[in-house]
């Protein structure tokens, strides 16, 4: 069975909910119908109801088993302006700013995950990298025990007996010093277990194997590993592996002889977003 098709299976067998707040753009409209139609989640789009319904009409898309939610005339605005001023207020933000804020669809939409009204939200179609973050941030936060919020792909082959790598971080930051690297090694293992329900075998990379060359930046690799040491964390890593001695067991034999990563990585973490970035595209 493909990758693809077990995650469908198994978050339809959660059944669990999932908010759109982009209900402008066509593509989350196509991607809610699919959603909601073959049953994956229950799907919510923010927006004003009679606009979304002629949007989608528009577009041939039946989005009639999706719920739609107008933020501004919802029930659930004025708590959520509340929560959000009591969040904030510390920041200079006014009760009257928390309510006009939460008219966003990105804010509302991150609240309803905050309320456990939605189980997780899919943004950026429509909006850039930064706002939807900024949202995220602000309303849900950083995961308790990690100062760093990054990002992480999952790299899926057409060939069904590929391995499925995760990549990280390639949108987020752009320079991470060692603890950030390693709080991203760490973010990253979790969502493998989370998502793909597999065991992540970190690989941190740099363009030095174990000692090759000598750099700040194969140092700043080191220093992630020697963290990750000192947090005795619960999954397997190593670093720092070149690409080829992460992947390629016949390398990593040569390269990496006593490395319990080398060769069978899962989940890569790039030294820097230009590395990543460049990477997963």
């Amino acid at each position: 069975m493909h990758i693809l098709e077990t995650l469908r299976n198994r978050a339809a067998a959660i059944g669990g909910s999932i908010v759109l707040p982009e209900s402008e753009d066509k593509r989350t409209l196509a991607a809610a119908a699919s959603l909601a139609g073959q049953k994956i989640a229950k799907v919510i789009l923010l927006g004003e109801r009679a606009t979304v319904i002629n949007h989608a009409t528009q577009l041939g898309v039946d989005i009639s088993l999706c719920d739609i939610i107008n933020p501004a005339q919802s029930t659930e605005l004025e708590d959520f302006a509340e929560t959000f001023y009591l969040r904030r207020k510390e920041k200079g933000l006014s009760k009257q700013e928390a309510l006009k804020i939460m008219h966003n669809s990105l804010y509302f939409g991150a609240m309803m995950v905050k309320k456990g009204l939605a189980g997780g939200m899919v943004a950026g179609a429509a909006n850039t990298t930064a706002d939807v973050l900024r949202a995220a941030l602000q309303v849900v936060g950083v995961m308790p025990g990690l100062k760093t919020v990054s990002s992480t792909f999952i790299m899926v082959s057409p060939r069904e007996n590929d391995p499925t790598y995760l990549f990280a971080d390639c949108a987020v930051v752009p320079n991470p010093d060692s603890e950030q690297l390693a709080d991203i090694a760490s973010s990253t293992a979790l969502t493998r277990r989370a998502i793909l329900g597999d065991e992540p075998f970190v690989a941190l990379l740099s363009f030095s194997t174990k000692g090759s060359a000598d750099h700040e930046l194969v140092e700043k690799v080191r220093d992630a590993k020697a963290i990750l040491d000192a947090r005795k964390v619960d999954f397997a890593y190593d670093g720092e592996l070149q690409l080829d001695a992460a992947i390629v067991e016949k390398i990593a034999v040569s390269k990496a002889p006593d490395s319990n990563v080398a060769g069978h990585a899962n989940t890569l973490v790039f030294p820097d977003l230009q590395a990543g970035n460049i990477g997963y595209k």
